[in-house]
């Protein structure tokens, strides 16, 4: 499975019909090597089922090789009531980090009269971003250095209550902590778009159009719902003016489409539809986010489509404030499938720019739609790719309907539910809450939140 992997991120698409086969096979072979649950989420075809399959046999392995240490560890819970609820946050995001940049908000907005909430870091990377982060905690603890059991023993120490995880099985996670259970509730929350497995988290916090009921079956957890996108976002961070566009290495006319979603989110089908809409824009460009090892390939995959592979123009990284400036010069962003725009999305709506989506039946194929929702802005969630293509050039090609809508999302930016991190924290709160009452009471886990 290493090869999909590498190849996905080098945009090598020759055997590209053949993954999800070989993905199928290796699920179905009982002593086979296990397939990494995360290379599943951007792989068409796969189903929201077989993604849990998937982490259901990754995980299990895992916690076999854990039982003897979690016994030997015999985690002890104080299921006492109290005044303040303590919340830990295990991540390797704390710096200058997608998952930092949408929850720091969240994390300042805690109320510290009913939550006492604490960090659990294992990356050491400093910066601005971390010195925010570690102001917004009442503790945070570097584990980078800690084993597994020790980073247990100290969270179980420490009293938390409930646990939350926000990575998954990303780059760089410990779900491995997780599996030792050093806190009574334990939550799967923001990082990762899908289940981890029985036996590590208790909850997942979602929304209703992310994972409908549904859905249900298709994850270990129980759903804690929020009322509006499940996704975290303040109205505090300042925009930029925009830059030239010649600054920014984008031509002086025409309309920009743009999509900066790491280069193993993108299809040959989604690529399809994109020279379509260069091929039906002329004068427009694509605007991709740059990807050292994948760029010579996607111009040849533009050229193979009939299309000047000049139109493509990558954008280097850049630090959060200075991208959001330049982000302001697109005219629409482009959603991938089935793993589709997340962080890359809020961006483009905080930005003023509309993102248009097709929504699938997967976790990560749903999280654009739900913020389209939250901010109000619903037309641009198509029924199918054909509807897609009809939106997006629709906007390209009407100045006056393409600005009408950029009007109407300047005004939802700042007063529907999307961006306000105080009602959104509020009822993240009450999700808490309603884990920890059902844990005192001896309940089980079951769908909680918003109806």
């Amino acid at each position: 499975m290493k090869s999909i992997s590498r190849s996905r991120a080098m945009c090598e698409w020759d055997d590209f019909d053949t993954a999800a086969p070989q993905i199928r096979a290796a699920l179905a072979m009982a002593d086979g090597p296990a397939t990494p649950p995360f290379l599943l989420l951007s792989e068409p075809g796969i189903t929201a089922g077989e993604q849990r399959a998937c982490s259901e046999s990754w995980t299990a392995a895992r916690l076999l090789a854990a039982g003897p240490l979690r016994a030997s560890l015999a985690m002890r819970f104080d299921l006492s009531t109290r005044s303040r609820i303590r919340v830990g946050y295990l991540s390797n995001d704390f710096h200058e980090h997608a998952t930092a940049h949408l929850l720091v908000e969240t994390l300042e907005a805690h109320d510290r009269a009913r939550f006492e909430i604490r960090a659990y870091s294992y990356c050491g990377v400093e910066g601005a971003m971390r010195t925010r982060l570690r102001a917004a905690f009442d503790a945070f603890a570097d584990i980078s250095q800690l084993t597994d059991a020790e980073a247990a023993r100290l969270i179980n120490a420490d009293g938390v209550d409930i646990l939350i995880d926000l990575k998954g099985f990303t780059q760089g996670a410990r779900t491995s902590v997780m599996m030792l259970r050093p806190a009574p509730v334990q939550v799967n929350y923001l990082g990762y778009p899908g289940t981890l497995g029985t036996g590590v988290c208790d909850y997942i916090v979602t929304d209703r159009y992310v994972t409908p009921p549904s859905s249900a079956s298709a994850y270990s957890e129980a759903f804690a719902y929020l009322p509006h996108a499940y996704q975290p976002h303040g109205r505090g961070t300042p925009l930029r003016a925009r830059p030239s566009r010649a600054a920014a290495g984008l031509p002086a006319e025409g309309f920009v489409y743009c999509c900066f979603n790491q280069a193993y989110k993108l299809t040959p089908f989604i690529f399809d539809i994109w020279a379509r809409l260069l091929e039906a824009t002329p004068g427009a460009v694509l605007w991709l986010s740059a990807a050292m090892l994948a760029e010579g390939n996607l111009r040849n995959e533009m050229r193979r489509r009939g299309i000047d592979a000049a139109r493509m123009i990558f954008a280097p990284h850049l630090p959060q404030a200075e991208h959001l400036a330049r982000l302001q010069l697109a005219d629409l962003a482009l959603d991938t499938a089935p793993f589709g725009s997340h962080t890359t999305a809020s961006d483009a709506l905080w930005a003023g720019v509309p993102i248009v989506t097709c929504a699938g039946d997967t976790f990560p194929s749903r999280v654009a739609g739900s913020l389209l929702h939250a901010i109000g802005l619903p037309e641009l969630i198509a029924a199918d790719f054909d509807e897609y293509l009809e939106i997006a050039l629709g906007l390209a090609g009407d100045p006056v309907r393409c600005a009408e809508l950029r009007a109407k999302l300047a005004a939802n930016r700042l007063t529907t539910a999307l961006f306000d991190v105080y009602a959104y924290t509020r009822a993240l709160e009450s999700l808490f809450e309603d884990m920890w009452r059902r844990r005192l009471a001896g309940a089980p886990p079951m769908v909680i939140g918003a109806l």
